[in-house]
């Protein structure tokens, strides 16, 4: 560990460990948001923006999950920080320069973040209400769905991920052992 690294207390092969400890948790985001139904029977456009409409699902519902457990607060930040590394080199290897690059990041992650806060609030009103229309419309905004498909598509599929993450467990969890 250099001399500034023990200044600031900050070991970067221990956050790059610790990245890497989650990289099977980003992987298996990815394959879920891959998952044919998605596109073939819940209405979600088979397209650029659709796509990575349903990995900003996925993943806001993972990172929703683990901020109710002390414990996965700091793996969901490793976690996001993948999303990011991953989406840049996207970026990158769709042709977008580097002069550009950063404006588009901000908006990937902005739209991340505004999915989290979206989805977080639908939820809560779920659970208060036992109504499902604040999760279609929160859905409706959110994704890019093919022409003719409703949001309400959607709301049974997020409604059993989100189910089936809140009964797995903080290591299963982190070691991507999500079941569909």
């Amino acid at each position: 560990m250099n001399l500034l690294s023990r200044l600031i207390g900050r070991n970067p092969d221990s956050t790059q460990a610790r990245r890497e400890a989650v990289r099977p948790l980003w992987h298996r985001v990815v394959e879920i948001a891959r998952e044919k139904p998605w596109y073939a029977e819940h209405g979600i456009a088979d397209t650029v923006a659709g796509r990575f409409d349903t990995i900003t699902l996925v993943m806001a519902l993972v990172v929703l999950r683990m901020e109710r457990s002390k414990d996965l607060i700091d793996p969901a930040a490793r976690l996001t920080e993948l999303f990011v590394t991953d989406m840049d080199g996207q970026l990158r290897q769709s042709g977008i320069g580097d002069l550009v690059v950063g404006k588009h990041m901000g908006k990937l992650v902005s739209a991340l973040g505004g999915r989290i806060g979206a989805l977080r609030d639908a939820f809560a009103q779920i659970e208060a209400a036992q109504v499902d229309a604040p999760l279609a419309a929160a859905l409706e905004r959110n994704m890019t769905l093919r022409e003719g498909a409703e949001a309400a598509m959607l709301v049974t599929p997020v409604k059993a991920l989100a189910a089936a993450l809140e009964t797995t467990s903080n290591e299963a969890l982190l070691a991507a052992r999500i079941d569909r």
